[in-house]
């Protein structure tokens, strides 16, 4: 193990950092993981320890050089980052533009589509309110092209130079956002993070933002701006220092919408099967939700072999494995809008059985035998084969609430989208008396997750409870007490 100590001066206070001669820099650690090997550069400040972590040789071997090159030339190095104190003022420079696209390449590779989305999402609402000019700025719909369309979905970006229609814009971009050190100086970070807090709990028609979303772009914001500090850019979360509170969020499922009975149920199902070819392939991909609580991605997977047991007579079983909710192409790895990926709030490779109705292994029954399957087993697919589009089944369900439902039922938010009928599942069981911990497990929620979102659906323990009381403060109970 070698190692290099430069100067061991008196550290000193630079300003409101510890700045040191004393530096210690160490072989390269090579550690061998998951994903192969893994370079580390270790090294000291003032007994201060940090390190470093990179994919390639190469890259710890570069940075390493940077760490020598600062020693040999007798610069100060930061106790608190490590890092030297010329290379710190250069990273404190950067731009917030540049900052977020960094950080949308270091997320990308692990992150689900969906995930991916909500990333760019967040920081193409957020970067317009961290501007440190507004002369020479484009339109808002140009601006939004250019962060949402192009800058923050990292393939797009790492192709080549942006499109024409947004590659100004981009320029503009890259000299106009605030520096990350203004975040943390304590005469403009205050301002401009809760600005652009403000700006996250907005849409983009300037109403306000349901609370839920406020509450998923705010842990973006939050975990871009830990990455600087992991980066040693910054010292300190600037969110940590100013109060802002995100707006509490209604997690319960409106019991209009899930309060679908089973009457209603089997004639969306009916009115569903007589819409032409395709609404008869749906049929059973509806019953998935309404009878097993599948969600939509879920159904939309399910294979043969997750056909756990179809019996001709009585209940059966599904097998779920995996899921593919839809987002855009530009969000997968495959450049199709659905990506098959694991279960929803499950580890890789985890099931969850869920048992199947009668009626349901008898839709799922005949729709085997109707239609058969895509030759990688699975069983909602058009007539070729394809995925069936969200706006094609989409279409479906709302021509069938017009035909099943009363115009009043219809003009009500009951059954407003297919997701509701997972709802209606969930609730039924509840309400069946089926324990919680159960019905979390054929759901796929915590039962502390499943009692808050469905508490308002569980209908008769209000009654049950005025029953309790009413029979507590029973008067003929004093009658007995006093003659005692």
């Amino acid at each position: 193990m070698s190692r290099r100590r430069v100067d061991a001066g008196r550290p000193y206070d630079g300003g409101a950092r510890r700045l040191s001669h004393d530096v210690r820099i160490w072989a390269l650690r090579v550690q061998e993981g998951k994903r192969g090997k893994t370079y580390a550069v270790r090294w000291t400040v003032a007994d201060r320890e940090h390190h470093k972590t990179f994919r390639t040789r190469a890259l710890a071997d570069g940075f390493r050089a940077q760490l020598l090159s600062a020693t040999q030339r007798g610069r100060l190095f930061d106790a608190a980052t490590g890092l030297p104190e010329t290379m710190l003022r250069e990273q404190q420079v950067k731009p917030w533009f540049e900052h977020a696209c960094r950080y949308v390449d270091m997320k990308w590779p692990e992150a689900a589509p969906k995930s991916r989305t909500g990333i760019a999402e967040t920081l193409a609402t957020v970067t317009p309110a961290l501007l440190s000019t507004e002369r020479g700025r484009p339109d808002a719909d140009t601006l939004r092209r250019a962060l949402y369309g192009w800058a923050f979905v990292a393939p797009r970006r790492q192709a080549g130079d942006p499109p024409a229609d947004v590659a100004a814009a981009i320029r503009w971009l890259q000299r106009s956002t605030v520096a990350l050190a203004d975040l943390e100086d304590p005469t403009t970070g205050p301002e401009l993070t809760r600005r652009a807090l403000d700006r996250l709990a907005l849409r983009l028609d300037g109403r306000p933002a349901a609370p839920k979303t406020v509450a998923r772009k705010r842990a973006v914001f939050y975990n871009a701006l830990a990455y600087a500090v992991e980066l040693g850019i910054l010292s300190g979360n600037p969110i940590d220092r100013i109060t802002w509170k995100t707006p509490k969020a209604v997690e319960t499922v409106d019991r209009r919408r899930a309060a679908i009975n089973p009457r209603q149920a089997r004639a969306l199902l009916t009115a569903i099967r007589e819409q032409s070819a395709i609404g008869h392939r749906l049929v059973a991909f509806f019953a998935c939700m309404y009878y097993a609580a599948a969600r939509p991605g879920e159904a939309m997977e399910i294979r043969r072999e997750n056909l756990a047991r179809l019996p001709k007579e009585g209940w059966g079983e599904l097998l779920l494995t995996s899921s593919a909710p839809r987002t855009g192409t530009a969000w997968t790895d495959s450049g199709r809008s659905r990506e098959r990926r694991g279960l929803k709030h499950r580890a890789a490779r985890e099931t969850r059985p869920v048992p199947a109705h009668p009626e349901l292994v008898t839709l799922l029954r005949e729709h085997l035998e109707e239609f058969g399957t895509a030759p990688d087993g699975r069983l909602f697919v058009g007539p070729r084969g394809g995925t069936i589009g969200e706006s094609t089944y989409l279409g479906v369900w709302h021509k069938a609430r017009v035909r099943a439902l009363s115009p009043a039922e219809a003009a009500s938010p009951l059954a407003s989208v297919p997701y509701d009928l997972r709802h209606a599942a969930v609730s039924t069981w509840l309400n069946g008396g089926v324990p919680a911990t159960q019905v979390a497990e054929w759901a796929g929620h915590s039962v502390d997750v499943l009692l808050r979102t469905y508490a308002k659906c569980i209908v008769g323990q209000d009654e049950l409870a005025r029953r309790r009381i009413e029979e507590a403060l029973n008067p003929d109970d004093d009658q007995g007490e006093s003659a005692a």
